[in-house]
């Protein structure tokens, strides 16, 4: 029985070969074959163009078309006076490398959609009812469309905030070049030279304006309009007071050197007074919890050790 059951398979087999080789399989299997060697031949015989465009990385194939259709759609979804606050945002922030207004608009769709998909893909998994992954997805669209202006307004306070601390040594270097006999262009220079930050950063690019033909006004008002410290927009006021009626800069900027000192000192001092303040609330909540803890928890167990012997008594 076995060997008559392997004689009828090996039978079988035999007419499935003959069928296939009947109706022109190994011919089209070998014209395949043929096909599939061609095209290799032809990659790699290719000129180098053609294969460039093959071999292109992921990103200049699908992540820049996105990011391009996206800045176009970005850019329809945005109101015309947008484009105007972006830009004054870009300024605050430093004009962070490879920010612009597009990319920005961009970014907001791409956060959006992104976003979108995720929170109802977590609202999936997590089994959410109809209200709440309506709210989770509500919110978490509106952070990742709100999320490259949050991240523009930390940068540009982070950046405010170290220029008001490198502010006053800038106004002092500044003064000491003026009294030493140079004039305001290389005072400037002096200061964008020998300081760091982006401090230096302004005070360079409002000497460069000065260079390429400029007014010194419109340089230091341009310096005011791309910044948002109260310090430094008084300082460019008076200069330009100064610059228009002629008051020597000398005079001016002791006296802003002096009251910048001054503003300085206050803060410091408004900043050491809201400290008790700030203090109470881990006080209450954490220092003074363990200190009951400690100081009442033994005259505690002793009063309950004793109202309970009494009882028991």
């Amino acid at each position: 029985m076995t060997g008559l059951l392997i004689l009828g398979v090996l039978c079988v087999f035999a007419a499935l070969f003959l069928i296939f080789g009947a109706f022109g399989g190994f011919g089209r299997e070998r014209a395949g074959v043929n096909r599939s060697l061609a095209v290799l031949n032809a990659l790699t015989g290719a000129p180098k163009e053609m294969t460039d465009e093959l071999e292109a990385p992921f990103a200049d194939r699908v992540l820049f078309p996105l990011l391009s259709r996206a800045q176009g759609l970005g850019r329809r979804m945005t109101p015309a006076d947008a484009n105007d606050r972006l830009r004054e945002k870009l300024d605050l922030a430093g004009n962070p490398p490879g920010w612009t207004v597009d990319r920005i608009s961009a970014g907001k769709v791409i956060g959006f959609v992104a976003m979108l998909l995720l929170s109802l893909l977590f609202s999936a998994i997590l089994g959410f009812s109809l209200l709440p992954t309506l709210g989770f997805v509500v919110i978490a669209s509106l952070a990742g469309y709100m999320a490259p202006n949050l991240y523009l307004y930390q940068r540009a306070y982070d950046r405010a905030a170290v220029m008001q601390r490198s502010l006053p040594d800038a106004i002092d270097l500044l003064t000491i070049s003026v009294e030493s006999g140079l004039g305001f262009d290389a005072a400037v220079a002096q200061v964008a030279r020998n300081t760091d930050g982006p401090l230096s950063e302004e005070f360079a690019r409002m000497l460069q304006e000065m260079q390429i033909g400029r007014g010194r006004s419109d340089a230091l008002r341009s310096l005011a309009e791309r910044t948002n410290l109260p310090d430094l927009r008084s300082f460019v006021s008076a200069m330009v007071q100064a610059d228009a009626f002629g008051i020597p800069v000398g005079q001016v900027l002791r006296v802003q050197s002096s009251e910048i000192r001054l503003k300085k000192r206050q803060w410091a001092e408004e900043q050491a007074q809201k400290v008790p303040i700030k203090i109470l609330i881990p006080l209450i909540f954490t220092i003074l919890p363990c200190l009951f803890l400690a100081v009442l928890g033994p005259a505690a167990i002793s009063i309950m050790d004793n109202f309970s012997g009494t009882v028991a008594k």
